[in-house]
């Protein structure tokens, strides 16, 4: 009977661990294959989206499509390869966070799953900011102070490999909005207690000078002026995060600790 019972209670403890691998291997199942399907949209929309990296050339110099080459037959390969695989994990993205979400939400309280979700839907909104940010207002002037540094140095630039290009530009794109999901870190290390709102207003100085390095280091150019408008708004944002979690700390407080009536 021991036995039996100790098998009992071994086999209830292994079975929920064992169908809990099993949700995580469907999860993965499901965003493998919402990969492939977003990269099988993604290659029908492959010259459409380089003709979108290419626009901000316009301003930048005459003609893009004739500064724009490639130096071997494989070139186009490799830019319809690079296009692929970042749109299709861009056109996924939506569907793997919702296998995410199925796959942890059973272990999650209904206010917890509001928080879940609320804080996807802002690190989707951040990275969408960063991207738009990047594109509308930092790649065309970066191009063109890069373009000029070659000058000055005496170098002429009379083509640009489209692979080069595109990597350049996905990295800047990338990286802009990677970065902006920076406050969503802090405002979960607020939720969590690990850092108040007073130790971010004492260590903003601090804060401030991280941005810049990050900045600097981050961006694929050495520019300052794209360095300046990735870091100018992660500062906003790190002063809205202040707020944020100061208004979550008084929030707490008068739940646990109301004001008494006289």
């Amino acid at each position: 009977m021991t036995s039996k019972d100790d098998n009992g209670e071994a086999e209830g403890l292994l079975k929920p661990f064992l169908d809990h691998l099993d949700d995580l291997r469907r999860a993965l199942v499901w965003s493998i294959g919402a990969l492939l399907a977003g990269m099988g949209v993604a290659t029908l929309l492959a010259p459409r989206v380089l003709e979108v990296l290419k626009a901000p050339l316009k301003t930048v110099v005459a003609d893009p499509n004739t500064f724009l080459r490639t130096l071997d037959i494989t070139g186009g390969v490799s830019v319809a390869m690079q296009t692929i695989l970042w749109g299709g994990i861009l056109i996924s993205a939506p569907l793997v966070l919702i296998a995410l979400a199925w796959f942890i939400f059973p272990g999650l309280t209904r206010p917890e799953r509001r928080s879940v979700l609320a804080g996807l839907g802002f690190a989707a909104g951040l990275f969408v900011v960063g991207v738009g940010l990047c594109y509308c207002f930092a790649l065309a002037p970066a191009l063109k102070i890069m373009l000029w540094f070659n000058e000055w140095m005496g170098i002429p630039v009379e083509y640009v490999t489209v692979t080069s290009y595109v990597g350049f530009v996905l990295k800047l794109l990338l990286s802009f909005g990677l970065t902006f999901e920076l406050p969503i870190v802090i405002l979960v290390l607020g939720r969590l207690g690990i850092i108040s709102s007073s130790q971010l207003r004492d260590k903003r100085r601090h804060a401030i000078v991280a941005i810049l390095i990050l900045a600097m280091v981050i961006t694929p150019t050495q520019d300052p002026f794209s360095q300046l408008i990735l870091a100018v708004p992660l500062i906003v944002l790190y002063e809205i995060c202040i707020w944020l979690v100061w208004a979550r700390e008084h929030r707490v407080k008068n739940q646990y600790y109301p004001t008494r009536k006289k």
